[in-house]
């Protein structure tokens, strides 16, 4: 770990001038890349290394133009190194915050704080870089498995169809797309106390941000009631059926996304977690959601399109 740490931190103007004696190093979470707490003379600083095989399908360009955009917006926290060739990144620690977590998210001014931090975001007024277009992801990733020979989880193939159907429904009424995160897991949320941040614009994009709202809903595991909420403070108003309606679509295709992107994850033997279980857990949500009773009036509400 501190040789990887020093070696990236001789690279970058500033730090490879300190005395390595006097740097305090902690390694911080991660799923894919590894990140470390660095506290030097020059403050505290978070190192970012870049996971294996990610230059498969991450431009690293287009990340640091559209995580630039966001930390000018005050919603990321300050770059102050970014190597778009390797993709190392320095940011600014911030201060007294905390990651979120599930549990940390039941609390209802948190939501809050986290609805109003995509509503700055999406509403930043500069365009990323970028189309996140979802079934071009799917098709990338589909790609990449099929380089790598890997195998896909049981019921994927019909799973796929029924998203067909959802994305002719989508395509119907489109919408004007904005500055999105694209990948909003709970961890990439920093909370300090009176604001909150989001981190990680690796998969950044241009997007219907009814595409944040949903992702954002799955992987905090919200309740009916914290989706009400977290809907409410984004739009300011109760949201009509047509953006719930997205939204609920959204909360399905994302976990048909992230279930390739796991498989990805195993098939390139990233030993962070158990990615096999991690893609067919995401498979069986996605399934489930689409066979609720409700899942149909919200594909129909998108259909139907947004009231004049």
């Amino acid at each position: 770990m501190v040789t990887e740490v020093f070696e990236a931190l001789s690279n970058i103007n500033g730090f490879r001038e300190l005395d390595t004696k006097s740097i305090a190093i902690k390694r911080l979470g991660g799923l894919t890349n590894r990140n470390y707490k660095i506290d030097s003379v020059l403050g505290s600083h978070v190192l970012r290394l870049t996971g294996e095989g990610t230059e498969s399908y991450i431009d690293r360009k287009v990340e640091f133009h559209n995580a630039s955009i966001a930390s000018k917006a005050g919603v990321n926290a300050e770059i102050i190194h970014f190597d778009v060739d390797s993709g190392t990144m320095i940011s600014t620690y911030i201060n007294n915050a905390v990651t979120m977590d599930i549990e940390k998210l039941r609390d209802l001014d948190t939501l809050k704080r986290t609805a109003k931090a995509f509503r700055l975001l999406h509403d930043c007024g500069n365009d990323f870089q970028g189309q996140f277009e979802l079934f071009a992801q799917v098709d990338q990733y589909l790609g990449v498995l099929g380089k790598l020979q890997a195998d896909l989880p049981d019921g994927y193939a019909e799973v796929q169809k029924d998203a067909e159907k959802i994305r002719t429904a989508l395509e119907m009424h489109p919408l004007p797309n904005k500055p999105c995160h694209c990948d909003p897991m709970v961890e990439n949320f920093i909370d300090d106390g009176s604001k909150m941040y989001i981190i990680d614009f690796e998969y950044a994009g241009n997007n219907d941000p009814m595409w944040d709202l949903g992702d954002f809903s799955v992987e905090g595991d919200f309740t009916p009631e914290q989706d009400r909420l977290f809907m409410h403070t984004y739009f300011g108003h109760e949201p009509d059926a047509f953006d719930l309606g997205r939204m609920t679509m959204y909360k399905s295709l994302c976990d048909l996304l992230w279930t390739l992107w796991g498989v990805v994850q195993h098939a390139n033997h990233n030993p962070v977690e158990d990615f096999w279980a991690y893609a067919v857990n995401r498979l069986a949500r996605c399934k489930k959601l689409m066979a609720s009773a409700s899942f149909p009036e919200h594909l129909e509400a998108v259909r139907q399109g947004p009231k004049s």
